[in-house]
């Protein structure tokens, strides 16, 4: 097992990145680079990358801070799938598999794969419920600077941000809806690793008295 997960981590951080790889020349090829990297699920998924690398790089040692950064990341890529299917995604796309395979690693296998490595995983100190508001720390520079970029060149990377389709105060309401439901996400992951966490330990105290 111990052999096992950091293999499979990294496998999974190969394949994520072949996607993001070909997404990119194919977006480079088209003169639209600079889209694709504006785009939420291309970037959280390279921090999920980045995050993986540089978890097997030191052998699974890391910094205290470190368990409440990788929760960051699969919130977003959590938030990044919820946001995929339900505003992005057409009606008929959410039970198809004919979608790419680099649809499915990005939109459907990352999502899981990175709540799960989180969830998982034994912490190396308690959860504090403060990590819930840092969590939107990325989404809201996200937010702010898709509006900047889009009001200098008129481009927005989803239609529901982009005010030019509908108005300001449909865009603001949609937005409105989409924060909330960060913060309850973020509040169920929050929660969620919790109860975990707590089922763990006496699992394994009881696992070390039997011994």
């Amino acid at each position: 097992m111990t052999t096992a997960a950091p293999v499979a981590r990294l496998l999974i951080a190969l394949l994520i990145l072949a996607a993001l790889l070909v997404n990119a020349v194919g977006a480079a090829l088209d003169g639209l680079l600079a889209q694709n990297l504006s785009y939420f699920t291309n970037q959280s998924n390279l921090f999920f990358v980045m995050l993986i690398l540089w978890r097997v790089a030191r052998g699974g040692r890391h910094l205290l801070c470190f368990d409440d950064v990788r929760g960051a990341v699969a919130f977003s890529l959590v938030m990044t799938g919820i946001i995929y299917a339900l505003l992005v995604a057409p009606l008929d796309e959410l039970l198809r598999w004919d979608i790419g395979w680099t649809g499915i690693v990005l939109h459907r296998l990352a999502p899981v794969a990175a709540l799960l490595d989180w969830l998982l995983t034994a912490r190396r100190r308690a959860p504090s419920a403060r990590r819930i508001l840092w969590w939107q720390l990325f989404p809201v520079v996200f937010l702010t600077g898709t509006w900047v970029r889009g009001g200098l060149t008129g481009w927005y990377p989803y239609e529901f941000l982009d005010p030019s389709t509908t108005s300001w105060s449909q865009v603001l309401s949609t937005t409105a809806v989409v924060l909330v439901a960060f913060f309850a996400v973020a509040t169920a992951v929050h929660l969620l690793e919790g109860r975990l966490r707590t089922a763990r330990v006496p699992a394994r105290e009881a696992e070390l008295a039997v011994r």
